[in-house]
């Protein structure tokens, strides 16, 4: 077994390092969306805007199948990291890269199923479905970059290198919006011109990826075939992955729902929980930084066979969450009605929006212990449970939106998306004692 620095102790100051980082980082992702969707607005026509919209979308969709990448990756390593074994470290990483890249040439050989389908299921106008064709046939190129970019990001969250995440995202962001600017406004590309600046970035992003996880290649376990391809870790590494996959999928699941049922209540209230929603993302991307501290710290506890460790990572990770989600709480009470009035000109959607807003300023509070418990048992590499925990959250959900809906109506909605996350809560919550016995347990025989 090859061996680590020990980490340092777990503070309020190391949760800070590495949560604040990914908290600016997620922020700077709506910014490439908003000069994605202005610059092609500057060729003063419809359809380009509609084609870089549903073309993003669909790429998200199918990108987003492969998001237990990151989780998945961030448990796995952290905890070899806590255990001080540097070449199960890096052969985790080696792994990783290589399923994302197997995904992303698998999505390019599909791209032909993979398009078709899209236009299946949601169908555009002529118009848009053929510029939108042009930008995926330009970007699919850059799924490996991009999906192999989640294990990158996992393995560095692991290892609490989240500035790196953040300088990341600063230079694929920065650069896209650079060529955006450039081969669109510049060169007049149109919509091939921001399929080719985020290709570009995807690219250079992966190589700077690859650079920052550099301390992974400097031995010679990364390329350890034997290790690499070891049966017991890759088959670790599988059910992990796969027990994450099938959480998001229903988490994924009960978001759509909610929209869909949502729209049976009227355009008004369709748009006034869209606006609304849009304050859920900020929430969802301020608290990820607090959660993926916790992935990283309790997966380094567990890892170190410490139960004591794994409790002060949970604690300190989560009363900074609890501290976040306050204020942002506050925040959106504060300035909701006018956020409203800003995103939606419509008095009925701003009244209907302003009707439901409470709803909005409790849920971060309501949803954090289902956030904070989310990274800890990913940290923990607990994902049976988690799967289990959603199972039975999604199941109460369904019966309450079932129960409610005829006669509360919209007010039943919230109502169901705010017992859905206590639900989390309450099953992972009993579920948690396990990972302190399974960091207590004797450790496992020494690697190769």
């Amino acid at each position: 077994m090859s061996h680590a620095p020990a980490p340092a102790s777990i503070t309020h100051a190391r949760v800070l390092r590495i949560a604040l980082p990914i908290v600016v980082s997620n922020a700077t992702v709506p910014i490439l969306g908003a000069v994605d969707t202005g610059v092609v607005g500057q060729l003063g026509a419809a359809a380009p805007i509609g084609a870089v919209g549903v073309g993003a979308i669909v790429l998200a969709s199918v990108y987003w199948i492969f998001g237990f990448l990151r989780m998945g990756t961030s448990g796995l390593a952290a905890q070899a990291r806590g255990a001080r074994d540097g070449a199960e470290t890096g052969a985790i990483l080696t792994r990783a890269l290589l399923v994302g890249a197997a995904a992303g040439l698998a999505t390019v050989a599909l791209q032909g199923p993979l398009v078709w389908a899209a236009f299946r299921i949601a169908p555009a106008s002529a118009e848009v479905e053929g510029l939108a064709r042009v930008y995926l046939a330009i970007r699919i190129w850059g799924a490996p970059a991009t999906i192999a970019l989640y294990a990158v990001t996992g393995w560095l969250i692991a290892l609490e290198r989240t500035r790196g995440v953040l300088a990341l995202q600063l230079w694929m962001n920065g650069l896209n919006i650079g060529l955006d600017l450039g081969f669109v406004l510049g060169l007049g590309w149109g919509v091939a011109g921001v399929a080719t600046a985020s290709l570009i970035a995807e690219w250079t992003g992966l190589a700077l990826g690859l650079w920052l996880c550099r301390a992974a290649f400097a031995g010679a376990a990364w390329r350890d075939r034997a290790r690499v391809f070891d049966r017991a870790r890759l088959g670790r590494m599988m059910r992990v992955n796969t027990d994450i996959l099938i959480r998001s999928v229903l988490l994924q699941a009960s978001f759509t729902a909610f929209v869909f049922l949502g729209a049976g209540f009227g355009d008004v209230t369709l748009a006034a929980n869209q606006v609304l929603l849009q304050f859920l993302a900020v929430v969802a991307y301020a608290l990820d930084g607090f959660a993926f501290a916790a992935e990283a710290l309790v997966g380094q506890a567990v890892g170190a066979r410490s139960a004591a460790a794994v409790r002060r990572s949970a604690l300190l990770a989560s009363l900074w969450g609890l501290g976040a989600a306050v204020l942002l709480a506050a925040g959106i009470r504060a300035a909701g009605p006018t956020l409203i009035d800003i995103m939606a000109r419509d008095p009925a959607v701003q009244a209907e929006a302003r009707a439901f807003l409470p709803w909005v300023v409790a849920l971060p509070v309501l949803s954090v212990g289902a956030y904070m418990l989310d990274g800890i048992f990913i940290g923990a590499t607990a994902t049976r449970a988690m799967r289990t925990a959603m199972l039975a959250s999604v199941a109460v959900y369904a019966a309450l939106l079932w129960a409610a809906l005829p006669g509360l109506g919209n007010a039943g909605l919230w109502l169901a998306l705010a017992v859905l996350n206590l639900v989390r809560m309450a099953t992972l919550l009993r579920a948690y004692p396990a990972i302190e016995r399974q960091a207590a347990a004797p450790p496992p025989p020494p690697s190769s």
